[in-house]
């Protein structure tokens, strides 16, 4: 059987495990949960590029690209839920290229999470070199550097897959990152497994030793005494994000595994997918604009002065 009846095949069984589930209905909370959130990062953006100063410091310059990437990654998913939710059918090469791009941004936001941590830790372990360390500009290309680093696999794999296949105008109704990373060829699953995998591991490892050397660079310090201080209440809401951030991806590392059995269920797989990409792939980022950007000060005073000036500027206008 051809790799083209066999995605054809997979899509019905696929299509009709929603139709008998009615999982459909999880558009509805993807759809409210996406348009919130970005309705809350563009604000947290115009914050962070209308004002010189925050655009000099380094950790809002890779805020701004976390809510970035996690807007991007958003909108292309929100575009693949309805599209499936209403059966549009959709050209496997566009599939293929929407798939590249939703993993680069996904791998984008966790690589810049990761460099959030690190930059904190340089910024609390050596206080007065940090700035030379990480100016704005250096900071610039090594954010450059991040967004090819998550592109290079994903668009590497389009490349190699559409070169391989025979006929790429052919059209699929559903369209979905598991399906397009799963008929690659068996020699490539170890590759994405392990790009996968390693690259979250890496990441997750990174952070909790930045952490942990965070703790001990400041117990003596006093600001872990209280049970409620401000370290601790930060510490916890960035443990909550970071968690919520990681651990969709490693369901869909689960997810690929499961992609190749053949002994499971077809209706788990639908369920998990999903789940996965309905609600907890959403959860991270319509979290991280109230626990990670109006948790800083200079942002939140940034947006009550501009929302001040705004308010204002209208009563002026009115009288």
């Amino acid at each position: 059987m051809t790799s083209s009846m066999l995605i054809s095949n997979l899509t019905q069984e696929w299509v009709e495990s929603l139709l008998r589930w009615h999982l459909d209905l999880f558009s509805i909370p993807a759809t409210v949960i996406t348009l919130a959130t970005l309705l809350a990062d563009p604000v947290l953006l115009t914050c962070i590029f209308r004002s010189r100063a925050l655009r000099q410091e380094t950790r809002y310059l890779l805020m701004a690209n976390t809510l970035t990437a996690d807007m991007l990654f958003l909108i292309l998913n929100l575009a693949m839920v309805i599209c499936n939710a209403t059966r549009a059918q959709m050209s496997w090469l566009v599939c293929q290229l929407i798939t590249a791009v939703t993993v680069t941004t996904y791998s984008c936001a966790i690589l810049t999470i990761t460099l959030m941590v690190v930059d904190t830790y340089a910024a609390v372990r050596w206080p007065l070199r940090y700035h030379d360390l990480l100016p704005p500009a250096r900071t610039h290309r090594i954010l450059l550097g991040v967004w090819v680093l998550a592109a290079l696999y994903p668009l590497s794999l389009v490349i190699m897959m559409e070169v391989e296949r025979e006929n790429s105008h052919e059209r699929v109704a559903v369209c979905l990152v598991l399906i397009s990373l799963g008929f690659i060829q068996d020699k490539n699953i170890g590759g994405i497994h392990v790009y996968f995998f390693v690259t979250a591991v890496i990441c997750a490892v990174l952070i909790s030793v930045c952490y942990i050397r965070l703790y001990m660079v400041t117990r003596t310090q006093g600001i872990w005494q209280s049970r409620f201080s401000r370290a601790r209440v930060t510490l916890l809401a960035h443990g909550v994000l970071l968690l919520l951030y990681f651990a969709p991806g490693f369901v869909f590392i689960m997810e690929l595994y499961l992609f190749q059995r053949k002994d499971m269920s077809q209706d788990l797989r639908v369920w998990v997918n999903t789940v996965n990409m309905c609600v907890f792939m959403l959860l991270p980022r319509a979290f991280a604009p109230y626990l990670y950007g109006l948790r800083y000060r200079e942002i939140s005073d940034t947006l009550m002065q501009w929302l001040h000036q705004h308010r204002r500027l209208s009563q002026t206008t009115v009288s």
